[in-house]
């Protein structure tokens, strides 16, 4: 699906100084990145492309995982403006259909024995309630793995393991342990040493992790260990999941039994924010058999459900994960044959999907990438966990002349970053 250009209404900032505002307002930190970055202020948003204040428009090759549909899909949206015109919040006292059906859905398409849902409002949110039903199970000694990231809510952090933004916020849950990604012998020696306490978290390709592939059959191993240590088993798919990867979710290729799957970034479709806890029976029971031990005023409100929703039922209909694997198979080649030609910058291209990394040889190269990127009206990422690594998660929807903008742009960045050196 492309969507042709369009004409950006007023908006309400015209005339503001957005910059000023964000340095007496929202942080020094966060203005002075947006100085850097141009002063560049976005205000509409159609297919791959963001338009700013000037009517400029960038390729959104970004985006953090979350637009696998692009932003603003017709579908999600009309679904939306829908539920919003008909009753966008819920009084929480009366049964909801559009939650029930988000929920019915989203069941639907998940791994088998994960048929209970709850929903929140984000991946940190997700990460919360599992640790919470974690711990309600007596499954309190959390095992995470080195640079894997989770959130930064309070919870969530412990299982962050990146001490740039635990210090600041210690102590953190003592009972924790980071081992190394991918190391099945550690993780082994981990189980045998905490036994049926163990709550293990892990992603199926760590994201802010810069992109890294676990070897094959790891994730298997681990779900067998855990089954046979009597511990809990959380799968991290909030960026992964929903056809991310070029599958259904990340853990498709393996025999992965989760006692709690986590949702989020494009159940949104692009449009409301949301996300999810997938469970089993047994693991969600606390939270069933009482309905008020775990809530949230907005979790799963009627808008976020329209959303969700609209977003299972594109995905469906319009093969998003097929395409995903068809356009993330073509992408990794295309960038695999550019970075052959700088052997001394990209050190090496990897990712499965439309989740990619290019890992720079210095980091310092990263940011000067993600600029002459945008020079060129491209958007990408850094990994916050692995400041070596230029992630692109672009949308499923890419055309075939969108793709090539995104192979000669990263090319040309390379070339002017490596002449600047």
């Amino acid at each position: 699906m492309t969507l042709a250009p369009e004409t950006v209404p007023a908006h309400p900032a015209d005339g503001v100084d957005v910059l000023e505002l964000y340095r007496a307002h929202l942080g020094s930190g966060r203005s002075m990145l947006g100085s850097v970055m141009g002063g560049i202020t976005e205000v509409g948003s159609a297919g791959a492309y963001v338009t700013g204040a000037d009517g400029r428009r960038f390729l959104d090759v970004g985006g953090y995982g979350v637009f696998i549909l692009g932003h603003r899909h017709p579908r999600v949206v009309a679904a939306v403006h829908d539920q919003l015109d008909r009753h966008p919040l819920a009084t929480r006292v009366f049964l909801e259909p559009m939650t029930a059906l988000a929920a019915r859905a989203l069941a639907g398409i998940a791994p088998p024995g994960l048929d209970q849902v709850h929903f929140v409002n984000s991946g940190a949110e997700a990460t919360e309630t599992a640790l919470k039903l974690a711990r309600v199970h007596g499954h309190d000694r959390l095992v995470s793995a080195v640079s894997g990231y989770h959130g930064k809510t309070l919870g969530a952090l412990s299982a962050t393991a990146n001490p740039l933004y635990q210090r600041p916020f210690e102590p953190l849950a003592e009972a924790r342990t980071h081992i190394p990604y991918g190391d099945i012998g550690a993780m082994r020696e981990t189980l045998a040493r905490l036994g049926s306490r163990a709550c293990v978290i892990l992603e199926p390709v760590q994201g802010e992790g810069g992109v890294v592939v676990p070897p094959p059959g790891y994730l298997g191993e681990v779900s067998a260990a855990c089954r046979q240590a009597g511990a809990m088993l959380v799968i991290d798919e909030v960026q992964t999941g929903l056809g991310r990867l070029g599958s259904w979710w990340g853990i498709d290729a393996e025999d992965v039994e989760p006692d709690l799957l986590l949702v989020g970034k494009g159940l949104s479709g692009g449009v409301v924010p949301v996300a999810a806890v997938l469970a089993t029976k047994a693991a969600y029971q606390p939270f069933g058999d009482d309905p008020f031990l775990h809530t949230s005023t907005f979790g799963g409100s009627p808008l976020a459900s329209a959303a969700a929703l609209a977003a299972i039922t594109v995905l469906r209909d319009e093969h998003i994960v097929t395409r995903a694997a068809s356009l993330g198979d073509e992408l990794l080649a295309e960038l695999n044959r550019v970075a052959a030609g700088f052997p001394g910058m990209v050190e090496q291209v990897r990712g499965r999907g439309l989740l990619i990394g290019l890992k720079m040889a210095d980091p310092g190269l990263v940011g000067e990438m993600v600029l002459s990127l945008v020079d060129r009206d491209v958007l990408a990422n850094h990994s916050l966990n692995a400041a070596s690594v230029l992630r692109l998660t672009p949308p499923a929807i890419l055309s075939p002349d969108e793709l090539r903008q995104c192979v000669t742009a990263v090319a040309e960045s390379l070339a002017e970053v490596r002449d600047r050196a």
